[in-house]
């Protein structure tokens, strides 16, 4: 019975269904893609994979028609892994080794950090020149310019 569960054992169950919580998150956000986004008002009318890329890594700063591009990064987590890995083929430990070995060097910096998946739709909204990811179920019916999906 739970109640008579001892205390440890309660807490490793608790940390079990939170792990399996999160792994359904993961595994959904896998079964629908991610989309890379900008306003429409922006008028950015799709990227390239190796433009995004470029641009995600910090060796372009400037779109191909030579506007400047205010990237966001969501905060770690599925998406940003599956962003991440289906771009530029690097695990989330390649990818925080690699801004890391940048910034040091001072060649870029990285995206700027949404606090979450909302914010990073708020300031795609307002912001003509930003950039962001975001899961493909979440930009349907918004005012959006999908620019690459990454399935």
């Amino acid at each position: 019975m739970w109640c008579s569960d001892p205390p440890h054992r309660r807490r490793r169950i608790g940390r079990v269904l939170i792990l399996l919580v999160a792994l359904s998150f993961g595994q959904a956000a896998r079964a629908q893609g991610v989309v890379l986004v900008s306003a429409r008002a922006g008028g950015i009318p799709e990227l390239d994979r190796e433009t995004a890329a470029q641009l995600y890594l910090g060796r372009r700063t400037s779109l191909p028609d030579g506007r400047s591009a205010r990237l966001l990064d969501l905060p770690a987590g599925p998406e940003r892994d599956l962003f991440y890995e289906r771009l530029t083929a690097k695990n989330p430990s390649q990818i925080r080794a690699y801004w890391s070995r940048m910034v040091f060097t001072g060649r870029a910096h990285p995206p700027h950090e949404a606090n979450d998946q909302e914010d990073a739709l708020r300031r795609v909204l307002t912001d003509p020149s930003a950039l962001a990811y975001l899961p493909a179920a979440s930009v349907v019916g918004q005012p959006l310019n999908v620019l690459l999906r990454l399935e």
